[in-house]
């Protein structure tokens, strides 16, 4: 017996940990982030293209060993050249790598950009924690100014807000500087090291003790609940500068809840930390974040400047306007105007005023095939098309096309050309 065809191939699907976003879903996503990055615009952030890969050394530097993100996440394999070369998994370093390589510093400062895209880690997936997560960022560089603080959060706080979100918090905390941070830790280890802690989180507590503060076992956070905090310990300077954060955040309006116990994911945040919350993604709660991190460029060789940003995670704010109920008009509005011709003449006078409209700017589909108007319609229907233009024989002979509202159930007749139809779509000229 012959071997059917079709057996012969497994069926193929995503990798796992990463998500498809395919119409309708496709436009929530699209909203979402071109919403993120127009907000980062209107601020004078401009677009930097970073590389989807770099050196491992980038990464292992700048983001810092002791993170799980470089200890158990990285994507990292060896070229062909045999260098080792690592997917991103954030965007900040990067950033810095260019900032350094094209000499920024030179010109005025802050140096403001964004960024967009995908980063990979892998993590054990689950409904808002996938192996590619697509991000949003920004980052100032070049000026320690709690100014600059408030208005990067203020600027994230804003972008949440335009794409429709209001359940979520923004938490805030001061991780200190190099000058208060070394008393701290010392301080932290003293505590932890009188801890029954296990060899796996005593050598965390080792190199970096306030990752500590951040393990999710609930024996741990048990044990570490009277922890001394940095936000206790912070010298002036950066007692100062965070009230002038908070100062700043209460003159804007921009909500906030102070949070003494935030530790980020990444090693170089200093002074001024922040994170977005949501609670209706559940384990996953945070959407977004970032922090001021004094010190990162000099660490990975470029000038002793200091920075702030954020990333803003576009799939975990897609989950949070599904979880609000926030119904975008993007998710069902294709086109503003879908074609229908009746008649093989009339098929390729519309393909050529379709053409036309979209060479003028306008968004415009039409149904193919030999469809009637009934399942034509349907189409429109679907395109989610503000008007529907109809052209048949009678039209054909009088040079005309109907232009039909079907918000408001109207229809008038314009001459067959692009003009025309446009005019009567946007009102232009009129």
């Amino acid at each position: 017996m012959s071997e059917n065809k079709n057996d012969q191939f497994q069926k193929l699907s995503a990798p796992k940990g990463v998500p498809d976003y395919a119409p309708p879903q496709s436009a929530a996503f699209i909203h979402v982030r071109d919403e993120f990055a127009r907000q980062a615009r209107i601020a004078g952030y401009q677009h930097i293209e970073l590389p989807v890969f770099e050196d491992t050394t980038l990464f292992a530097r700048g983001v810092g060993e002791s993170t799980d993100v470089v200890s158990k996440e990285m994507y990292t394999f060896e070229d062909r050249g045999g260098r080792s070369v690592t997917l991103r998994p954030e965007g900040t370093a990067g950033v810095m790598r260019a900032f350094i390589e094209h000499n920024m510093d030179r010109g005025y400062l802050p140096v403001k950009l964004n960024y967009y895209g995908p980063f990979f880690r892998y993590e054990r997936p689950q409904a808002g924690r996938y192996r590619q997560l697509q991000q949003v960022g920004v980052e100032a560089i070049g000026m320690d100014d709690p100014l600059l603080d408030a208005e990067v959060i203020a600027l994230a706080d804003r972008s949440y807000r335009a794409i429709g979100l209001s359940g979520f918090r923004l938490e805030l905390t001061s991780l200190g500087d190099r000058n208060c941070r070394p008393a701290y830790r010392e301080k932290l280890q003293q505590f932890l090291f009188d801890l029954p802690l296990d060899d796996e989180t005593r050598k965390r507590a080792e190199i970096n003790p306030l990752r500590v503060l951040d393990d999710k076992r609930e024996e741990v956070r048990e044990m570490t609940a009277d922890a001394p905090l940095m936000l206790d310990h912070l010298c002036d300077d950066c007692r100062a500068h965070f009230d002038a954060v908070t100062a700043a955040l209460d003159s804007f309006g921009v909500p906030y809840v102070i949070n003494p116990r935030m530790v980020r994911g990444l090693d170089y945040y200093t002074k001024t930390t922040f994170e977005f919350v949501h609670d209706g993604l559940g384990a996953q709660s945070g959407i977004g974040g970032g922090g001021r991190y004094d010190g990162l460029m000099a660490q990975i060789g470029g000038p002793d400047l200091s920075g702030i940003g954020y990333g803003l995670g576009v799939d975990r704010a897609v989950l949070a306007l599904e979880a609000e109920g926030v119904e975008l008009e993007e998710a069902s509005h294709r086109v503003d105007v879908f074609g229908i011709a009746i008649g093989d003449e009339a098929r390729v006078k519309m393909s050529k005023l379709i053409d036309e409209l979209r060479a003028a700017g306008v968004s415009a589909d039409m149904s193919y095939g030999q469809r009637g108007l009934k399942g034509s319609m349907k189409g429109a229907d679907r395109a989610g098309a503000r008007y529907a233009l109809v052209l048949g024989e009678r039209e054909l002979e009088a040079g005309e096309v109907a232009v039909k509202n079907l918000a408001e159930h109207s229809q008038e007749s314009v001459a067959l050309s692009a003009q025309a139809v446009t005019q009567a779509v946007t009102g232009a000229g009129a």
